[in-house]
């Protein structure tokens, strides 16, 4: 509706390109008829007109878009004072690059948004969706997506709430970017930004389509996402082919990424729900200093794919560095862990991470199909402390599946606690591996196994060299189909901790009961009182039983667990003591 002035008679129709209005009256008219409004204003009430205020181009050349409450769909938008009053109208400009949409902070918009193919946005002017004001506005979509950008790129969303309903929860996704151009297509520049989206599917979504188009240079970075059903975050693309691997979506940062309470779908038992990211068909990607928690408690009971906190799967050259994962669950028997390196993950890196209080593995390799594809992965200085708490089968760290390919595991500290009956080991593997190297991790527990390698795994396949392999009650270590309960039997007959004719790893006590383990993650550089109990007191013991890793050519990197520089040889465990003990 649009406004009509009661002493000119004008309306407030939308401007010219000139910047005049059709029907406005002229300088002259309007000089007179606010003298009449003026003089008349004691005898009959009439307001004075709104003083013009000329729209103002943004920094990035574009056009700025308002919508407020108190605006009117019948103005142009294009200030605070003329801003449009509700999302319908807002959602039906064909926007331009450098455009912003800007929603009035602290109000709550009914609605949804859409970007199409026909909007457009580029890598130095992008479309921004944005709130101006105090506070950030709210989306509240009703049974619809909150933000969808389908078939175009070149857009940044960022300090918005978006919230959704019951039947959003069940079908929709909170923010989400689909692509399904044809051809292996990426579309890029994504950001998303300062959002808090709740109450949908997935809370933020990256679809690539069949042909393997997607984006690239996405960025999702200072978020939290949560109570959703199935996912936090997720990306996803086509059905991978190992002889050809594409992947759909290419350069993807997730950084200080909060998702919890995404709980999951108690009727999908054909599907894993209740993640708190989840990285899908991504080529170079990195999660780092995020946080999943309180995820998949209520995932389906017979469901043979379960939740985990934070992982990927169909993806290569994958990044997982200084996140947090914990009491993470699954409804079933399967997964619920902290981090995944799940299905055809090559050349990735998981690295300073901690992981305590899941229902299933802290951190786990594992491949259920029969191709090469899982390869050339590294997990290595993190902190796994008190993980399969529901599932006795995981353990601290598990490698499980079929041909797991030069898989590195090293300089890690894993605590394993038993809860009840459930007494998981610190390091489990499992059959059918293809190539594994475990060298110079602190295994101990409190009582569980230290190791399970139990079954018909092909023995020669492994490589154990400077571990410390502690129980209360000593190694207490399943190999194949026997029980060892003191180092050096198990060294003689296994050919395990050797090098060369050099006998490596130790039983020593690593003093971790009486560490207080970080329960916010490790931050570069510190080497606080939690580093010193990890690398002080018992730190001679261990270190005398490690591998020089790079004199066997392994490149450590550049610092430990706690960002302390390394220097000459790490000792053993995540907080790499290189010198003598204080």
């Amino acid at each position: 509706m649009r406004r009509h002035n009661e002493c000119t008679g004008a309306t407030g129709s939308p401007e010219r390109a000139d910047g005049s209005r059709p029907g406005a009256i002229g300088p002259r008219r309007r000089r007179a008829a606010a003298g009449l409004c003026a003089a008349a204003l004691l005898l009959a009430g009439c307001a004075l007109p709104r003083p013009h205020v000329p729209p103002q181009a943004n920094a990035q050349g574009g056009r700025n878009f308002y919508v407020s409450p108190q605006g009117d769909d019948g103005d142009d938008g294009r200030t605070p004072q003329t801003a449009w009053r509700t999302l319908r109208h807002a959602d039906a400009l064909r926007f331009k690059p450098g455009d912003r949409l800007r929603l009035k902070g602290g109000a709550r918009f009914t609605g949804t948004l859409s970007i199409g193919p026909g909007d457009a946005g580029d890598v130095r002017r992008p479309v921004v969706i944005e709130s101006y004001g105090s506070g950030r506005a709210t989306i509240a979509a009703v049974g619809t997506r909150g933000i969808e950008v389908h078939d175009t790129s070149g857009v940044s969303i960022r300090d918005l709430v978006v919230v959704g309903d019951r039947a959003s929860y069940r079908l929709q996704d909170g923010i989400a970017f689909v692509s399904d151009l044809p051809g292996d297509r990426k579309l890029p520049y994504v950001r998303v930004s300062g959002v808090e989206v709740s109450g949908f599917r997935n809370g933020v979504r990256l679809h690539g389509g069949t042909a393997g188009s997607g984006f690239r240079d996405v960025r999702i970075t200072d978020s939290v996402l949560h109570d959703n059903q199935d996912a936090g975050l997720v990306t996803d693309g086509p059905a991978f082919d190992a002889q050809r691997p594409a992947y759909a979506h290419d350069r993807v940062t997730v950084s200080k990424v909060t998702a919890y309470a995404n709980v999951g779908d108690p009727g999908a038992r054909d599907r894993n729900t209740g993640s708190g990211i989840v990285l899908g068909s991504v080529s170079h990607g990195l999660v780092e200093q995020s946080v999943a928690h309180g995820n998949g408690a209520a995932s389906a009971a017979d469901a043979q794919e379960g939740p985990e906190g934070i992982w990927t799967y169909n993806s290569t050259r994958m990044t997982f560095q200084r996140n947090v994962s914990y009491d993470n669950h699954t409804g079933s028997r399967v997964d619920g862990g902290g981090f995944g390196l799940d299905n055809n993950v090559s050349d990735s890196l998981m690295q300073y991470n901690l992981a305590y209080g899941n229902d299933g593995a802290g951190f786990l390799a594992y491949t259920a199909v029969l191709n090469e594809a899982h390869k050339n992965n590294t997990i290595r200085f993190n902190v796994s402390h008190s993980n399969a708490r529901k599932i006795q089968e995981y353990g601290g760290i598990v490698a499980f599946g079929a041909r797991l390919t030069n898989l590195a595991i090293y300089q890690n500290t894993v605590l394993a606690t038993a809860n009840g009956p459930v007494r998981a080991p610190a390091l489990r593997l499992e059959p059918s591996l293809g190539s594994v190297t475990v060298r110079n991790n602190v295994l101990a527990t409190d009582g569980p196994p230290v190791v399970s390698a139990s079954g018909a795994f092909d023995t020669a396949a492994v490589l154990m060299q400077g571990n410390d392999y502690h129980g209360a009650e000593g190694p207490n270590l399943l190999w194949g189909d026997r029980w060892y309960s003191d180092l050096a039997t198990w060294r003689r007959e296994s050919g395990q901790e050797q090098l060369g004719p050099q006998a490596t790893g130790t039983d020593a006590d690593p003093c971790l009961t009486q560490v207080p383990l970080p329960t916010a993650g490790p931050r570069v550089g510190s080497a606080g009182p939690a580093r010193g109990a990890l690398a002080s007191r018992c730190a001679d013991a261990l270190n005398g039983a490690a591998v020089d890793l790079r004199a066997i050519g392994v490149d450590p990197g550049p610092v430990d667990y706690f960002g302390a520089p390394l220097s000459g040889s790490p000792g053993v465990g995540a907080a790499a003591h290189t010198g003598p003990s204080a």
